[in-house]
């Protein structure tokens, strides 16, 4: 009779703002009980989102797992503050003018062939570093290249806001595009197993090829974010002779995985929609479409991974959010910020009513992070 090896089941901790429905339940279940998990860590803003929830933290000692790192791998988020007031952002025709300037030097999906920039706009260090298979590579050249400075769809955003003091700030949500899509379904398919939540094997190539690639989609995201803050901090420079001031650049992307010491063990750390803080570390938690954001410091919590949570996590799917929310509702929940308004059918599911409450899930996760100022949102940009 062949012996059973017994498994230690994973450490775990969660932070949760509100009650753990049954299909979030059973999500995180599965999380816990696939191979080489040793700690699991859930943020407050968790929820389904396809075959991992956002807002999980999972440590492992060899496996990886693509799909707990999902598709948009480096999202992330990046805050700096301008050196100017923002009160000439909260008339009509400042605002106007703002979201004018965006649409015209922030492309939603890709520069268009006339303006696509060329090669060398690539950072180096991406041009030079091979992906892990040839298609991958090619590719990074084309779709990489057109869309490098590009914000994308979804919840991902450009965003001015008001400080406690008046002081203007920038955010900007976003991550790597088409690439790290490519990437995270090049290494599904490779793997071919036909079953969900495959782990690779960090010892194996096929697992050391996708640490590679993650890396790169990484890199890539962080450049895509800086390429769009130098679009916009050039359009401020010239009609309002404001610059970043970048010694308060806020940079952290929350979909990745890396390789950490916790627990006195070196574990491959996996973030979805949860990013990593440092104990003093500053971060950024952004709240919802017309809700304010808070800017945070970490308190170094060991069972928490050192993590916090990414923003107000949604409550409402897409599609729940479009059935239920009405366009008088939506119009009500976003009448006091400034976007394009002809957007307002295609921007119900980013309501406000479609995501948790963040002064709920703050308060949830006091053992995680420290609030040391409140952003209030003027102007949101969203592709729709």
């Amino acid at each position: 009779m062949k012996a059973q090896i017994k498994r230690t089941p994973p450490t775990y901790k969660q932070w949760v703002s509100h009650r753990i429905d049954t299909d979030v339940r059973r999500s995180l279940d599965r999380l816990k009980r696939l191979p080489d998990v040793q700690h699991m860590a859930v943020m407050p803003d968790v929820h389904l989102a396809g075959t991992a929830c956002v807002g999980t933290v999972l440590a492992t000692g060899h496996t990886v797992y693509p799909e707990v790192v999902g598709g948009d791998i480096g999202c992330g988020i990046l805050a700096v503050k301008f050196n100017g007031q923002s009160q000439v952002l909260r008339d009509a025709p400042g605002a106007a003018w703002v979201l004018a300037a965006l649409t015209n030097s922030v492309p939603i999906n890709r520069h268009s062939t006339h303006n696509a920039p060329d090669t060398a706009s690539l950072p180096e260090d991406l041009v030079t570093r091979k992906l892990s298979d040839n298609r991958l590579d090619r590719l990074k050249f084309r779709a990489g290249r057109v869309q490098l400075g590009t914000l994308g769809g979804g919840n991902h955003f450009v965003e001015f806001l008001a400080d406690e003091s008046g002081q203007l700030w920038l955010m900007i949500h976003s991550g790597s595009r088409s690439m790290g899509q490519a990437i995270s379904a090049h290494h599904l398919k490779r793997a071919g197993t036909g079953r969900r939540m495959v782990g690779l094997d960090v010892n194996q190539s096929a697992g050391k090829a996708y640490v590679q690639d993650v890396q790169w989609a990484r890199r890539y995201a962080q450049a895509n974010r800086l390429a769009m803050l130098s679009a916009i901090a050039r359009v401020l420079k010239s009609g309002l002779e404001m610059e970043p001031v970048m010694e308060s650049c806020i940079h952290l992307d929350h979909n990745h995985l890396q390789r950490e010491e916790h627990f006195g063990q070196l574990w491959y750390v996996h973030r979805k929609g949860a990013q990593r803080l440092e104990k003093g570390g500053v971060g950024v938690v952004p709240g919802s479409m017309a809700t304010v954001s808070y800017l945070v410091t970490g308190t170094g919590n060991k069972e928490g991974l050192l993590s916090c949570s990414h923003g107000a996590g949604r409550k409402m799917s897409r599609g729940e959010a479009r059935r239920r929310i009405s366009a008088n509702a939506f119009a009500s929940q976003t009448a006091d910020i400034w976007f394009d308004r002809r957007k307002s059918f295609l921007l119900r599911d980013e309501a406000p009513g479609a995501y948790k409450d963040i002064g709920t899930v703050m308060k949830a996760q006091r053992a995680l992070v420290h609030v040391t100022q409140k952003l209030t949102p003027l102007i949101n940009f969203k592709g729709g």
